[in-house]
């Protein structure tokens, strides 16, 4: 019913950008908060980035000033720009929304739920 599909991972080395997106589609009536998490192998899986429906951003220490998460309403999609990647950047990454999702498309009865991404592989090498 709602999906959230990731792109734009990939390989870089140590400096690099990545630029990746997730676009979200399905009865959707609207998007509250929507983040990014990552999870490295043998770690558990982290949120880093967070942005509102208003567009209120917050990030977590190890990417504060490196990563910027910013969203299209109009589009129903997340992004999150990385520049100066670190090997410690590599982990499969995953978006996340809070979601209100209407019962059938048209329908004005909504509910709440949390959907995620399939996940995209970043890998910072050098």
């Amino acid at each position: 019913q709602v999906q959230l599909v990731e792109s734009g991972g990939g390989l870089v080395q140590p400096g690099g950008s990545l630029r990746l997106s997730c676009a979200a589609s399905g009865s959707i009536f609207s998007i509250n908060a929507m983040g990014w998490y990552r999870q490295a192998p043998g770690n558990q899986r982290e949120l880093f980035a967070a942005i509102t429906s208003s567009g209120s951003t917050k990030y977590a220490d190890s990417v504060k000033g490196r990563f910027t998460i910013s969203r299209d309403n109009a589009k129903n999609t997340v992004y999150l720009q990385m520049n100066s990647l670190k090997p410690e950047d590599t982990a499969v990454y995953y978006c996340n929304a809070d979601l209100l999702v209407r019962y059938y498309s048209g329908s004005s009865k909504v509910f709440k739920d949390d959907y995620w991404g399939q996940g995209t592989q970043v890998t910072v090498y050098s």
